[in-house]
């Protein structure tokens, strides 16, 4: 990742880490922990599964995961200090400082590696999902939630005012900053259309890639495996 977009990147995570939680409900309209659940349900763990929540905020993904799976092994990582000061304090698994496009594990360490919100805020989304495929172990699954730009409708101008209006106006109410949540809805309509990730996954070496869009098309989650040792 360029120096200048990853300090970009870490100093605003930095600032909104506080309120993090609370404005991803506001925004969401409070279907992002449905969302996680859905994450952690085609993630496919197992007792004692190994799994990898990378991008992870404030570690409400991982521990999604330690609730529905308790004896699961869950890492979450992340790159900035701000997020990983309030998971650790909010969330009891195991952290780690860590950046996507260059994660601190060996290969094939995970038997599930899952992130929310992650892919639309890096600089090469292709690395980052080139690392992911690393680390996952053979048979083992990939599970995204990220934004993604939906097709024009009806609701088109509701999610524009939402996009453009609502989120940015939450952001400076709860957190003094409405710039901050510009970027956020910025780096959304930036970002691969669904269609457009699942070929990036194709590419990274996933098999068995499929999508379900969420949120009037705004959110989707992609998931994807890791093809099994031949015999």
């Amino acid at each position: 990742m360029p120096p200048d977009h990853a300090s970009r990147v870490r100093a605003l995570f930095t600032r909104i880490a506080p309120h993090y939680d609370l404005l991803n409900g506001l925004m969401t309209l409070g279907q992002d922990s449905r969302w996680r659940d859905e994450v952690v349900r085609r993630a496919g763990l197992f007792p004692e599964a190994r799994l990898l929540d990378i991008g992870a905020g404030t570690g409400d993904l991982a521990g999604t995961a330690r609730r529905m799976h308790p004896s699961s092994r869950v890492i979450a990582a992340d790159f900035t200090l701000g997020m990983l000061k309030e998971g650790r304090r909010r969330t009891s698994v195991n952290w780690s400082a860590a950046d996507a496009l260059a994660l601190p594990f060996p290969d094939s360490s995970f038997d599930a590696v899952v992130s929310g919100f992650l892919l639309r805020n890096v600089s090469d989304p292709m690395q980052a999902l080139r690392e992911q495929y690393r680390v996952t172990s053979a048979g083992g699954r990939v599970v995204i939630l990220d934004t993604t730009r939906p097709s024009r409708s009806l609701l088109t101008p509701l999610i524009w005012i939402h996009m453009h209006i609502i989120i940015p106006s939450l952001g400076l109410w709860l957190a003094g900053s409405r710039a901050d949540y510009y970027y956020l809805t910025t780096s959304t309509e930036n970002f691969f259309r669904a269609e457009t990730l699942a070929d990036k996954m194709r590419e990274a070496g996933f098999e068995q890639v499929g999508f379900q869009r969420r949120m009037f098309g705004a959110i989707a989650i992609h998931w994807g495996e890791k093809a099994a040792s031949p015999g």
